[in-house]
This record gives C-alpha cells, structure tokens and sequence, in this order.
C-alpha cells in the first residue's frame, strides 16, 4: 500500500517516511508544491494532507488528484508524528487480515 503525505515540516521527512514504513505503506513525502505534483504523486492508496502546514493551492490539487485516482484522503491540522500515526491507524482501522504488514502488532 501506498501513502502521499502532503505539508508538513521539511526536518520531518525521514521520521515521516519511518512511521509510514513501520505500518507498511510505501511513502512519498512533499512538504512543498513541486511543479510535476500532480504526474508525481501518481496512485497512492491513501493521501494525508497537513493542512496547517500547506498551501490551499496544494491542498486543492491534492484532493482533485485523490478523486481522480480514488485515494482516500486524511486532513490533519497538525504535522506531528503523532498525528500521523493516528491518520494511518484510522486507515488502517485494525484490519490486519489481507495486510502486507499483519506482523506489525499494532492491533493484535
């Protein structure tokens, strides 16, 4: 499974990409707009946005690209580690079977 996290603080990057390998998504951050956004996120499972951290421009490109794609999307106010793995335990929702990561505890 794939995540798209979109904001956040640039010095959160890695710990960002850690959280989201731990749960077994396979994770591409971008914590500013790039020019090719939208031919780079291309078709996430699930998309977070922290949307105190990011432009409304991104934020709106961001939600046209996840109902294009038919992502699920996650809005945080806040770009804290905790907050993500909140956001990504809310996707996962404890459904362990059919998970590539069923081994990862975190509702067994």
């Amino acid at each position: 499974m794939s995540v798209v996290i979109v904001g956040g603080n640039e010095r959160m990057i890695a710990q960002y990409k850690t959280i989201c390998k731990d749960f077994g998504y396979k994770p591409k951050v971008f914590a500013k707009m790039t020019t090719d956004f939208k031919r780079k996120i291309g078709t996430p499972d699930l998309i977070v946005l922290f949307t105190n951290t990011v432009s409304h421009k991104l934020v709106h490109s961001a939600v046209q690209e996840a109902s294009k794609r038919n992502s699920d999307i996650i809005r945080c106010h806040s770009s804290s580690s905790c907050a993500l793995k909140k956001a990504l335990e809310m996707h996962c929702n404890g459904n362990c079977e059919g998970c590539p990561s069923a081994a990862c505890g975190k509702f067994n």
